[in-house]
């Protein structure tokens, strides 16, 4: 009885929330009225998007309601709504996932009145089965039932509210394009900054070394003690222009990586680092074969970004690189005991591994309370 009881409450709570949504989507007819009026209007037309994402914003706290209940999350496909007006009107009409949301508000005004018809049975329920299962000594038979229809609610919820298999395709697409810029703008910068390393430094070297060359040739034969002197600095100049065009490698793809793995050469940054750098390895990444090169870049700049971060603003003496083999992929987890705080829109940083893990078709999740710690954590799907 007891059992029966504790779950029909929260069945209870479940119906009560349903049912107050479902009120709320009464008062709401207004709103889509205002909407079409204003649409076909042409003056209102700016209503639409902005209706439609407050639908997806109803939409989505019934999906979290629902997972509740059934401990089942309830994925979201939505094309974005952020463009200029005519795109966006154009995008939420043709939307596979507003229609899916209008299909679900539509069958919320047809079976939202059994919400109310659910919940009077709370009491004489406790008064039947308090019967049953006190004096007759049988099991609940009334409480079960509002279990029942809050498993019912919750079944027609998710049915109605999965994105179809055309709208996670627009939303997949939708991503992959983004993420698509955002490799082509991370290239375009890279390229830049291997650029201007060139020009402000090897190429502005080597320019020096040739001007000293030319000098000592010239006046060899007159003055060769300053000859020897100039030949001295163009050889100190050719080292310098050596070091910086190893440099500029090391940025496109370090040769550490190649040699050693990326476990090898995650451990040589965390020897170089200026914090005490702790470094894990599970999974059996160590044994097993090497993820590919692509992956194993991604995550090195990844790590040695995180770790640079670290050290110039997190505050702390300690961190800790945890590098992972998973079934279908790679993970690596970056954590300093630092003061914490890490905004990612404060600097190119973050921004740069997002980038870089989302156009290999991986996720970046930042973890950075005030006070520490400062969590980073990065999955690269990979075939082994």
């Amino acid at each position: 009885m007891g059992k029966a009881v504790r779950q029909a409450g929260r069945a209870t709570v479940h119906l009560v929330l349903a049912a107050v949504m479902t009120f709320g989507l009464y008062l709401f007819i207004t709103v889509l009225l205002i909407t079409a009026v204003g649409t076909l209007a042409v003056v209102g037309a700016w209503m639409l998007p902005e209706t439609v994402l407050l639908i997806r914003r109803i939409a989505g706290a019934k999906r979290r309601m629902t997972a509740g209940w059934t401990g089942r999350e309830i994925p979201e496909a939505y094309q974005s709504l952020t463009r200029p007006l005519r795109v966006r009107l154009r995008t939420a009409v043709r939307d596979p996932g507003t229609r899916t949301d209008l299909r679900w508000m539509i069958a919320s005004y047809v079976y939202g009145a059994l919400l109310f018809l659910a919940l009077p049975l709370w009491p004489p329920g406790l008064v039947v089965d308090g019967v049953r299962c006190g004096l007759l000594r049988r099991a609940p038979a009334v409480l079960p039932l509002i279990t029942r229809l809050a498993d019912l609610e919750a079944a027609w919820s998710t049915a109605l509210l999965r994105p179809s298999p055309r709208a996670l395709l627009a939303a997949r697409v939708e991503e992959l394009a983004a993420t698509r810029a955002d490799a082509i703008a991370a290239h375009e910068a890279e390229l830049r900054r291997i650029e201007r390393d060139l020009h402000d430094g090897a190429q502005a070297r080597l320019v020096a070394l040739s001007m000293r060359l030319g000098l000592a040739l010239r006046g060899f034969d007159r003055d060769p003690q300053t000859a020897r002197r100039l030949l001295a600095e163009a050889q100190d100049q050719a080292e310098e222009a050596l070091t910086e065009l190893r440099q500029v490698v090391r940025g496109i793809h370090p040769p550490i990586l190649t040699d050693r793995g990326l476990v090898g050469s995650v451990r040589a940054l965390a020897a170089s680092s200026a914090l005490e750098v702790t470094v894990e390895v599970t999974g059996g990444l160590e044994e097993g074969p090497r993820p590919p090169a692509a992956v194993e870049a991604a995550a090195y700049f990844a790590v040695a970004e995180a770790l640079t971060n670290a050290a110039k603003h997190g505050g702390g003496r300690r961190a800790t690189v945890r590098l992972e083999r998973l079934r279908t992929g790679l993970r690596a987890v970056v954590r300093d005991e630092g003061t914490g705080g890490a905004d990612e829109t404060g600097g190119t940083g973050l921004l740069g591994i997002r980038r870089r893990v989302a156009a290999l078709d991986g996720g970046v999740q930042v973890s950075s309370p005030t006070g520490g710690p400062t969590v980073i954590e990065v999955r690269l799907p990979c075939v082994w």
